[in-house]
């Protein structure tokens, strides 16, 4: 691919850049709120202008059905013809919009505005997660096809309805369809940027296991007077229990739980050194001070990189205007851990079940409800098209690309290396402010432009990968 093909394209991106976002702007119209079946036809809408727009790239595009919302299933180029073959991922469902009275203007009528600190933002439900990600790729193919006449690798583009519901339809729409997904890696444009001016690469997300527990004591609520003293109180139990999770180092003391858990490559925890993210800079902005995390691990390891345990709701008893001297039959609680590579979840959950059981007296009972599990994703540090990615995003932004850790987890990411066998690329510009699931979503309108830029770069690099 030479420089000034290139250079062509990224000039081409510059030029139509006003399409580009009144494109954008045309599928943020659309109320794809896959949570609620009230929006059932919008999400098939979004589908099918989506398919219709990848399909003007010369793409053949279809809208396939799945158990829930439809799938967009758009492919370019010949199998074996010795070209690189990537699967681009995104999504075009949106979170609902409530509460709508703190949105400063109507989530679906997008617009550009100026940001109190002067940057220019794209405000509108899915600005950023995940339509706007999702278009930066899109529009950087159509610029490649617009002046080079053909994509510099081939592309399979799936495009989900679901994601933000749990992909509980799209996973197995994936596994009955398998042969036609293969790839050489995944795309994915779901993630952000180090900060406004730093692109990012992300190489691990951490897996997610959710637990809830119920203790039971006594047969039925007691008077606190008569039995006070004499009778277990789950609550007591229950959060004595709880507290017992962690050491004075803030490490998680379930038997096991360690096991199979690495630590970073001494060249990336130097990156990571050199980032500098303290307290001030991750904690304040929250209203903390003090990492609450392993003691003598860097801040970032803390939030990115190592294992986590959280209690995510607790309750039992009277929790009603006044007071009521009870002692409960019951208490309960909701428990997640965040998890990263080298540990298993099912085994996680029998370790953690097996330390609360271990610890319920004769006379009460405990109960365990599962919510959900999926395993960490780590990419090989050495894997080709991270270093060409990585390269291409320096290129464009001027500043050294970050390979971070996620805390977050990605399901769907786990769900292609378990059917697929594919290793995915994690590569998206948004940022911390963006309030991705909250009133007033955001996408600076620099993270569009030079996010279609990016992927430009991205795909011209992806081509000399061997």
């Amino acid at each position: 691919m030479s420089n000034a093909q290139l250079q062509s394209v990224l000039d081409h991106i510059d030029k139509d850049f006003d399409n580009s976002l009144e494109r954008l702007f045309a599928l943020l119209r659309i109320k794809s709120i896959s949570a609620d079946p009230a929006f059932a036809a919008d999400c098939k809408a979004a589908a099918e202008h989506l398919a219709s727009d990848v399909a003007s790239l010369g793409v053949t595009t279809q809208v396939r059905p799945t158990a829930g919302h439809p799938a967009v299933v758009g492919k370019t180029g010949a199998k074996g013809n010795g070209r690189p073959h990537v699967l681009f991922y995104g999504h075009y469902d949106v979170q609902p919009v409530d509460p709508l009275n703190l949105w400063h203007r109507p989530p679906f009528e997008p617009a550009v505005t100026d940001h109190a600190d002067g940057r220019k933002i794209i405000v509108a439900r899915g600005a950023e997660d995940d339509k706007g990600q999702v278009m930066t790729f899109v529009e950087a193919c159509r610029a490649w096809k617009k002046v080079t006449g053909s994509l510099p690798v081939d592309v399979t583009f799936l495009i989900e309805g679901e994601e933000e519901v749990g992909s509980k339809n799209f996973v197995p729409f994936i596994e009955a369809n398998k042969d036609e997904f293969k790839a050489d890696y995944v795309l994915v444009c779901d993630t952000g940027m180090w900060d406004r001016n730093t692109p990012a690469i992300t190489t691990s997300l951490r897996g997610l296991l959710y637990e809830e527990v119920k203790i039971t004591a006594a047969n039925r609520d007691l008077h606190s007077g008569v039995f006070g003293g004499a009778a277990m109180n789950p609550i007591r139990l229950l959060t004595k229990i709880l507290g017992g999770l962690f050491d004075d180092d803030n490490r998680i003391t379930i038997p096991g739980f360690y096991d199979g858990v690495k630590d970073l490559p001494p060249d990336i925890l130097e990156q990571w050194k050199k980032l500098n993210m303290t307290p001030d800079f991750f904690l304040k902005p929250i209203g903390l001070s003090i990492p609450a995390g392993e003691k003598g691990r860097l801040l970032i390891e803390q939030a990115s990189s190592r294992p986590t345990c959280d209690v995510n709701g607790i309750w039992g008893g009277y929790i009603g205007e006044g007071s009521k001297t009870v002692i409960p039959s019951h208490a309960s609680a909701k428990v997640s851990f965040r998890l990263v590579e080298g540990q298993d979840p099912q085994k996680i959950r029998k370790a953690f079940r097996d330390y609360v059981s271990a610890r319920i007296p004769a006379d009460c009972k405990v109960e365990f409800g599962d919510h959900s599990a999926a395993p960490a994703v780590a990419l090989d540090w050495n894997m080709k098209p991270l270093a060409a990615a990585s390269k291409a995003l320096t290129e464009e932004w001027g500043k050294e690309t970050v390979l971070m850790g996620s805390g977050a987890s990605i399901p769907i990411v786990a769900d292609f290396k378990r059917t697929l066998g594919l290793d995915s690329l994690l590569v998206g510009f948004g940022l911390d402010d963006d309030n991705i699931h909250s009133p007033n979503e955001k996408y600076d309108l620099k993270s569009f432009q030079k996010g279609i830029r990016s992927w430009a770069r991205i795909l011209a690099a992806l081509a000399e990968v061997k």
